[in-house]
């Protein structure tokens, strides 16, 4: 099946848009062309490709098709390179499954050496993230996963260290006797959300106990970091976040020499690998400056 490729770009622009009416903007074209251009797409496909909504999101055939129209665009501006053509529709775009703290500690820096690309971050746990490359949602992402998605490369990035700390008061309040199995059940704990396991796999480690302690649920690596310096719990924060506030002593470890290496793979779509090549570069450049190396 073939299809048009400004019905396809219209599709795109209103899932990352979120509107019928800011994609026509962005396409210089009218809400009512856009509305044109995804029914005669939908006709062809027998099925809806956009949940209308304030906003707009995609059903599964519909970020299918989208990720599909960001790969050809992706293909074509390596062919433009590659040929010398020097016209090009714009800036690649290019949609990555990362984990927040990989976001917060080291990525930034890849995205300013990619160049002449537009990301479209998703976020999501590391141990989770490939599951969007499995699904065809992205192109690439960053994960914890070392067995290549089907279909996929996955390059070793290095560890992303984390340093379980809390705040000299904190510490004094729930660990005046130690920290051991006994206060680590009692003390409340940061979780960034349902699928972070960091904390409970690093009691597993260390006490060779499961224990499901009292948490704060804290969606924002930062945050995080702010809130065990305010006392509020104990958490696992990246090494790179907490040296600062370890050096000043507003955060201490828990343990000393405990700390617990993620190791992270950034997994590419084979067949967009090449046209990819130098985010690649780029990501790997960035995280050596970061990560443990593998």
């Amino acid at each position: 099946m073939q299809f048009e490729a400004h019905h396809l770009s219209a599709l795109a622009a209103v899932l990352r848009r979120g509107s019928f009416e800011v994609a026509a903007a962005d396409l210089s074209v009218t809400p009512s062309a856009i509305s044109q251009r995804i029914k005669a797409l939908e006709d062809r496909v027998g099925t809806s490709l956009i949940n209308r909504g304030s906003p707009c999101t995609g059903t599964r055939a519909g970020l299918r098709l989208a990720k599909h129209a960001e790969d050809v665009g992706v293909l074509e501006s390596q062919l433009s390179r590659d040929l010398s053509l020097g016209e090009t529709t714009g800036p690649a775009r290019l949609r990555v499954a990362i984990n927040a703290d990989s976001l917060a500690t080291w990525f930034v820096a890849a995205m300013a050496l990619a160049g002449d690309v537009l990301f479209d971050l998703v976020i999501d746990d590391q141990d989770h993230s490939a599951d969007w490359l499995k699904r065809g949602e992205v192109s690439a992402a960053v994960t914890s996963r070392a067995k290549p998605v089907t279909g996929c490369d996955a390059i070793p990035l290095g560890s992303l260290r984390y340093i379980a700390t809390a705040s000299p008061n904190f510490m004094q309040q729930w660990f005046a006797t130690g920290v051991n199995a006994d206060t680590l059940a009692l003390a409340p704990c940061l979780t960034f959300n349902a699928k972070d396991a960091l904390q409970k796999v690093w009691i597993d480690r260390n006490f060779d106990q499961r224990l499901a302690p009292p948490t704060h649920f804290l969606p924002s690596s930062h945050a995080f970091v702010g809130a065990a310096r305010a006392g509020v719990g104990w958490g696992l924060n990246p090494e790179t976040l907490v040296r600062g506030p370890i050096r000043n002593a507003r955060l201490v470890p828990l343990l000393a020499d405990a700390p617990l290496d993620v190791p992270l793979y950034w997994q590419i779509s084979r067949i967009m690998a090449p046209a990819l090549e130098p985010v690649t570069q780029a990501v790997r450049k960035a995280a050596q400056k970061v990560l443990i190396a593998p």
